[in-house]
């Protein structure tokens, strides 16, 4: 309850008037009072978010609870070139989703930001050259993106992973890194919400090759995903999610092809690498973004708050 409690107050110190909220978990409902006084009432938050309410200063939409140690605030109308997701932690601080929060979630596991949630097509990102790196909506010629259908699985990145612009890896044509961090597809059953924060457990890895640059997909799953222990190989991935890893493959390789661009490559073998693979991917990537904030390699246009 303690605990509760503390999520709640970093969440009003960092928008003081996030009004007449209410606190989701599972079907169940559980209002809460407004947060303009201090006598609230506390419910488990675990897998659980506040929902999106009016508020009336700063343009901010909303102040979700998106992790035992996070929340997320809105500044602007979503769908609109304004729109930004900020973090903050339970002080109220506001923080990077890319630089701040760990990529380590302990036993093994990996914190997992969502951008885009399944099953939605607007093409959300980290805003790595922005401070503090909110998420936004990606943009084309000073329009918003859409990618042309649905994405079927929740979608996001690795905190502290970089895919470096000037490395080049041997085993994927040489191509050099897309400059983000680690993009990774969540195949779990419930739809998350933007910014979510969840704890991970990688399966397997494809390396996508988009306009030459190398650009990896991690497939993981939630580790609260009712199949998460079922699943811990590319083996296990075909036998419980059958022709998940092709149609992930195919959906990344064929989504730009409606805008006139050609289909994207794949190296490894055009398959998805085993787990043992996408760890060495996410270690390696992890060194690369190290040296990025200590500034030993150039950060160019790329925010480090």
């Amino acid at each position: 309850m303690a605990a509760a409690r503390a999520m709640v107050a970093g969440c009003v110190s960092h928008l003081p008037q996030c009004m007449g909220t209410t606190v989701v978990k599972g079907s169940g409902r559980q209002a809460l009072a407004s947060t303009s006084s201090l006598a609230m009432r506390a419910a488990p938050l675990r897998h659980s978010f506040v929902q999106r309410s009016a508020v009336q200063s700063r343009n901010l939409q909303g102040c979700r609870v998106v992790s035992a140690e996070y929340t997320t605030s809105e500044d602007g109308a979503p769908d609109t070139l304004e729109y930004r997701v900020f973090f903050a932690d339970k002080s109220g601080k506001t923080v990077s989703p890319w630089h701040d929060i760990p990529l380590h979630a302990g036993d093994g596991l990996y914190n997992f930001v969502v951008e885009i949630p399944k099953e939605t097509k607007a093409k959300m990102e980290v805003a790595t050259e922005e401070p503090n790196t909110p998420i936004k909506q990606d943009t084309k010629k000073g329009k918003l993106r859409f990618y042309p259908y649905n994405i079927n699985w929740n979608y996001g990145l690795l905190p502290q992973t970089w895919e470096d612009p000037s490395h080049s890896n041997s085993d994927v044509e040489n191509a050099f890194g897309d400059n983000d961090p680690v993009d990774v597809v969540e195949i779990g059953e419930r739809q998350a919400k933007i910014g979510e924060v969840l704890k991970v457990k990688p399966l397997a890895v494809l390396a996508m090759i988009d306009e030459g640059e190398l650009d990896w997909k991690v497939v993981a799953i939630s580790v609260d995903d009712p199949k998460a222990d079922l699943v811990n190989s590319v083996e296990d991935v075909e036998k419980h999610f059958p022709g998940t890893l092709t149609a992930i493959r195919d959906w990344f390789r064929d989504y730009k092809i409606p805008d006139g661009k050609p289909a994207n490559k794949f190296g490894l073998g055009n398959k998805a690498a085993d787990k043992e693979y996408a760890l060495k991917v996410i270690a390696e990537t992890n060194e690369a973004w190290a040296k990025l904030v200590k500034r030993s390699v150039p950060a160019g246009e790329l925010s480090l708050v």
